[in-house]
C-alpha cells in the first residue's frame, strides 16, 4: 500500500490533467490489477495567481501555496507535490512549513539527466523558470550548466505556453516555433533538452527533438511514485 499523495495543482489546468493521467499509469505499472494512486488533488484557480506572476506577487502566491500544501497535509497527505515548475520559486517555503515529503521536480530532472550522463541540457520553459534562479541554480547544484534561448525565443516560448499550452490548445505553428528553439539549443552545444514548463511535452517530444529530451511532468510523477511506494 502505498503513501497518499497531496497533489498542488491547477496551475495550469492542463497540467494537472497530464499529471493525474500519468500518475494513474505509473500506479498500475507499478501494482497491476485495478490499481488507482490514493491521490488528493487540490487544484486553485490560475487566473488570479497568473496575474499575481505578471505583478512579481510572489508573497503572495507562497503564503497561498503554503495554506494549500498545509491543507493537504492536514486531510493525510504523506507526500506533497507541486505539478508546476514555475511555482517551484517558492518550493523553498512551502517544504518549510511541511512534515512530510516534498518532491522538487528540478530535484527529480537534474538527478534523471545525470543519472543519463548529460551535462548541458538547453531549457524550455516560463520567462521566469528559464530567467531567474530558483531552478537553475538547483540543476547548477547537481554539476549541470543549463542553456536558454535568447531574449526574443524567450518570449514567444513563454507566449505560446500562457494563451495556448496552459489552454490544451495546439497548434503546428507554435510546434514549429519550439522546433526551431530546441535546434538552436543544439546548435549552441545542449547535450540534451528539459522539457521544463509541465505543458511543453504537448507539443515537444523525443520525436521532433534533435537531442534527448527530459519532460519533466513524467520524470517529476515517476519521482512521486517512488516516493510514494519507498
Amino acid at each position: 500500500m502505498g503513501k497518499r499523495i497531496g497533489l498542488l495543482g491547477g496551475m495550469s489546468a492542463t497540467s494537472s490533467q497530464l499529471y493525474y493521467a500519468e500518475l494513474c499509469r505509473l500506479t498500475q505499472a507499478h501494482c497491476g490489477g485495478l490499481t488507482s494512486p490514493d491521490l488528493i488533488l487540490r487544484s486553485l484557480d490560475f487566473e488570479p495567481i497568473e496575474q499575481w506572476m505578471r505583478a512579481g506577487e510572489w508573497d503572495q502566491i507562497g503564503n497561498l501555496l503554503i495554506r494549500e500544501a498545509k491543507m493537504l497535509e492536514s486531510a493525510g497527505a504523506e507526500v506533497i507535490a507541486l505539478a508546476t515548475n514555475t511555482m517551484h520559486k517558492v518550493a523553498e517555503s512551502v517544504q518549510a512549513h511541511l512534515t512530510v515529503p516534498f518532491v522538487h521536480i528540478a530535484e527529480a530532472t537534474a538527478a534523471s539527466l545525470v543519472a543519463e550522463g548529460h551535462r548541458r541540457p538547453g531549457l524550455i520553459a516560463t520567462k521566469f523558470t528559464m530567467e531567474q534562479s530558483f531552478y537553475t541554480d538547483r540543476l547548477a547544484a547537481n554539476g549541470l550548466e543549463t542553456i536558454v534561448p535568447d531574449e526574443a525565443a524567450r518570449g514567444l516560448i513563454n507566449d505560446i505556453i500562457f494563451t495556448e499550452l496552459c489552454k490544451g490548445l495546439v497548434t503546428k505553428e507554435s510546434q514549429a516555433t519550439y522546433m526551431r528553439v530546441a535546434a538552436n539549443l543544439a546548435f549552441d552545444g545542449a547535450d540534451s533538452l528539459i522539457l521544463g514548463c509541465t505543458e511543453v511535452g504537448l507539443i515537444l517530444n523525443a520525436g521532433n527533438s534533435p537531442v534527448p529530451v527530459f519532460d519533466t511532468t513524467t520524470i517529476h510523477c515517476g519521482a512521486i511514485i517512488d516516493a510514494a511506494f519507498s
